[in-house]
């Protein structure tokens, strides 16, 4: 495995970078994040493909990266608009992706970490307001 042409492929990511997942990922790759887990190419396609029918001007920039021969750790933002909040601003995640390689050198396990209530749910109109609410509620 190439880390750094895998990072490219993610800080260059668009719609038609969705086909080329066979490049850096094993056929039967495990993929969780907070609202999925996956297994295999065909189901990880499908979230992404998914992830550009909801968001406006997704773009992922890799901050870090932690690598030994077996795996990766890598930082990133992830900036997006909501497409259905029209011309909203634009939103920005942080996370955080475990990656395991498989004896090809492809990712095999991919595993990402980010906080849903800060990251999103803080961020919705309704359900933000009440998050917020209670966030100063159990600060200390």
């Amino acid at each position: 495995m190439n880390l750094d042409e895998l990072i490219v492929f993610y800080n260059e990511f668009a719609p038609a970078s969705v086909a080329r997942f066979p490049e850096f990922y094993a056929d039967n790759v495990w993929f969780k994040d907070p609202f999925n887990e996956v297994r295999g190419l065909p189901a990880i396609q499908r979230i992404f493909t998914h992830m550009f029918g909801q968001v406006a001007e997704p773009r992922f920039v890799v901050t870090e990266q932690v690598a030994d021969p077996n795996g990766a750790m890598l930082v990133w933002e992830f900036y997006y608009r909501v497409k259905l909040w029209g011309r909203g601003e634009t939103q920005v995640m942080r996370g955080v992706s475990h990656l395991r390689f498989d004896a090809d050198g492809k990712v095999c396990y991919h595993r990402d970490y980010w906080d849903t209530a800060e990251e999103l749910y803080m961020k919705l109109p309704a359900i933000g307001t009440l998050m917020r609410g209670l966030r100063r509620l159990l600060a200390a």
